[in-house]
């Protein structure tokens, strides 16, 4: 009979990288759960900034149309702008809405119909943002009076309930998956070339990928009903489906899943025919290779959420989409080698020191690279001191910010572990060396050991025992009793010295208090990059804070063009009646595109103020076919009447027209030209 016997080995090692693991889970679902209950419906860069008529408007007559003015590009489907009448029916034409846009003032409008009686009109929207989020809401205006009305608006903004959970929890599965498919890779790549044969470094990347792939799948399958009708069930809806391929997000995530075909070919060859090289010059340049090629296929990934997310519209996105891939990509390099760097420490035991080195020196030029790119993208979308305390996306920057100063802290321990495991390497690798001199770990050394032994009865095994013996470490003993070894004894023999090797090499190195602390450090690091992906998740699916503050009106006159200025009109106007002479005299300020004030005074043909029982104003813009756009002023005063709000969509040679009666039956339309914007 033959044993293998080993003295106990304390706490299973393997323990505590799975408890590490099951509190790194519970800390991504804590904090998630707290961050998507706290952001409601994913909020977008699109946001509306002025309808006609304004909410909560009282217009004296039925307007032709109903417009609403947007801060970004925006998508629109044929049924997006609904307006209803008290009774809930529609009152708009049902006619696909009219793209009024012109230069960087964005404006859709739909037709009414005529006639349309006194009461409270319900608008209610639906939109896609042009980086990728959906928009929604409702507001109401009234012809004559306002009134009761059965209509209920929307509960539920777009993006919301259960689908809107799910598309964002696998929102963050995509970015932690892409952090650990190419940070994963490019650890093993750059920084611990062996570990490329290591199973639990081949695990990380290749679920980083699963993860990847899988998110992806889920949000092109929910992105209908996540932009539309928030049902579940609409998730196989082919018409659905199609009509999100034939949008931009839509058209990202199928790039995506593309890429991750390339990507597959690349894991399969980093750890096939590269793990497998021995030649060091060959190996040097698959290496260069991989490099390219990983690189290129990691870039395009990244691409994918710069091309269809915030990175996309607004100001200089041309320089916006190029800096976001960098951004991505440093993340990635960090948090994700950061990952493998932590798996390596925890299920590998020959992980060496070099290798933290290199990843220390890869983690500080990624830290550069996130500075330079997030100082740029934070001006970019929150644009003033106002906006970074004042809204949701600042307080969500300021968090992150606090979070990346938290995780260098952490990173600066490490720092210091990794300097004092270098000054420990030469020793420890010599050590190694003479420990597998001596325990003769080779089959050839256990073949030989074997036919020493044949016939040695009980002590035939003290071959074994003495080689295990001479190395000076318990549980290296192997007892051996049998009359004859032959080679698959050997063999045997064999793998039981090089389990037993490796057995006491990580036991060793578990021992090590400098890994120990580099250990604990690192993990410290993982935890804090956990609450920081989710973060930034949530962020990217936040209004920024610059269109939030624009939307609020706080920066809409600095967003209008420089040009133009206030316009002042004086008309003579004779109704033909008595008293029915005068003069109708109009200030627009600023005279710009965008929101105006518009001030009407009427003089009588003494000079005085005049009040006359009705004053109506319209706008047209004959050039472009845009108009009559009805104004209704109040009166403030004898003879003086204000409109405040008033949206000018474009510039141009816009026809001002002004209706007055002073009397019953006495009535006049006269018109001016002003240059406008």
């Amino acid at each position: 009979m033959t044993s293998a016997t080993a003295p106990p080995l304390g706490p299973s090692p393997i323990r505590r990288p799975l408890a590490a693991a099951a509190l790194l889970a519970a800390l991504v679902s804590l904090v998630f759960g707290l961050l998507l209950a706290g952001a409601g419906p994913a909020s977008a860069h699109a946001a509306l900034t002025g309808s006609d008529p304004q909410d909560g408007a009282v217009v004296d007559t039925a307007p032709q149309e109903v417009t609403l003015s947007f801060s970004e590009a925006i998508a629109l489907g044929d049924d997006s702008i609904r307006v209803l009448d008290p009774s809930g029916k529609r009152a708009d034409t049902g006619a696909e809405p009219q793209d009024l846009s012109e230069g960087p003032v964005v404006r859709y409008g739909v037709s009414l119909h005529s006639g349309l009686p006194q009461g409270t009109y319900t608008v209610a929207w639906q939109a896609i943002s042009a980086d990728s989020h959906p928009i929604s809401g409702a507001f109401t205006f009234s012809i004559g009076a306002p009134s009761d009305t059965t209509v209920a608006l929307p509960a539920q903004e777009a993006g919301g309930g259960p689908v809107g959970v799910v598309y964002g929890i696998a929102r963050y599965a995509a970015y932690a998956g892409f952090v650990l498919l190419a940070g994963g890779s490019a650890f093993v790549l750059g920084c611990w070339q062996r570990g490329a044969r290591a199973l639990p470094m081949q695990r990380l990347v290749v679920r980083g990928w699963v993860t990847l792939t899988a998110a992806t799948l889920v949000m092109l399958l929910l992105r209908h009903p996540y932009t539309g009708s928030g049902r579940f069930g609409d998730a196989f809806d082919l018409g659905g489906l199609q009509a999100a391929l034939d949008t931009k997000p839509g058209a990202a995530l199928v790039s995506r899943l593309l890429l991750l075909g390339a990507a597959a070919l690349f894991i399969a060859v980093l750890f096939g025919t590269y793990a497998r090289r021995e030649d060091e010059r060959e190996k040097k340049d698959l290496t260069f290779g991989l490099a390219v090629g990983g690189g290129v296929v990691a870039a395009g990934i990244a691409a994918t959420w710069a091309m269809s997310e915030h990175a996309s519209t607004g100001i200089q996105a041309g320089i916006a989409m190029p800096v976001d891939v960098l951004h991505l990509l440093a993340v990635a390099a960090w948090l994700g080698g950061l990952a493998a760097l932590l798996v390596a420490l925890y299920r590998t035991p020959d992980i060496d020191s070099a290798a933290v080195r290199r990843f220390s020196a890869v983690a500080f030029g990624s830290v550069v690279v996130l500075a330079a790119t997030g100082i740029y993208q934070s001006w970019r979308q929150v644009g003033s001191w106002s906006a970074l305390t004042g809204t949701r996306y600042g307080q969500l920057l300021i968090l992150k910010i606090a979070l990346i100063a938290v995780l260098l802290a952490v990173a600066w321990f490490s720092r210091r572990w990794t300097g004092r495991l270098t000054d420990r390497t030469a020793a420890s690798d010599e050590a190694e060396d003479e420990d597998s001199v001596v325990v003769g770990d080779t089959e050839s050394e256990a073949v030989g050991e074997a036919g020493a032994a044949k016939g040695a009865g009980a002590t035939g095994g003290a071959g074994a025992t003495g080689g295990a013996g001479a190395a000076g470490k318990p549980g290296a003993a192997i007892e051996d009793t049998p009359d004859d070894v032959g080679p698959e004894r050997a063999a045997q023999l064999a793998r039981q010295r090089a389990a037993l090797t490796a057995t006491r090499k990580k036991r060793i190195r578990d021992a090590d208090a400098e890994r120990s602390g580099l250990r604990r450090s690192v993990l410290a690091e993982a935890a804090v990059a956990v609450v920081l992906l989710a973060v930034t998740t949530v962020l990217t699916s936040t209004e920024p804070g610059r269109t939030e503050e624009e939307a609020a009106g706080g920066t809409a006159a600095a967003a209008a063009p420089a040009t133009g200025g206030p316009v002042n009109l004086s008309m003579p106007f004779d109704t033909g009646g008595q008293n029915g002479k005068g003069t109708v005299r109009i200030d627009i300020d600023p005279g710009r595109t965008g929101s105006n004030e518009l001030h009407v005074w009427v003089d009588g043909s003494d000079g005085k103020p005049m009040d006359v029982p009705e004053l109506k104003v319209a706008l047209t813009l004959e050039a472009q076919d845009i108009g009559p756009l009805p104004v209704a002023p109040d009166r403030l005063a004898e003879g003086h009447w204000s409109a405040s709000g008033v949206q000018i969509p474009m510039a141009g040679d816009w026809k001002i027209d002004v209706t007055v009666r002073t009397s019953d039956i006495d009535q006049v339309t006269i018109d001016k030209n002003a240059k406008i914007g």
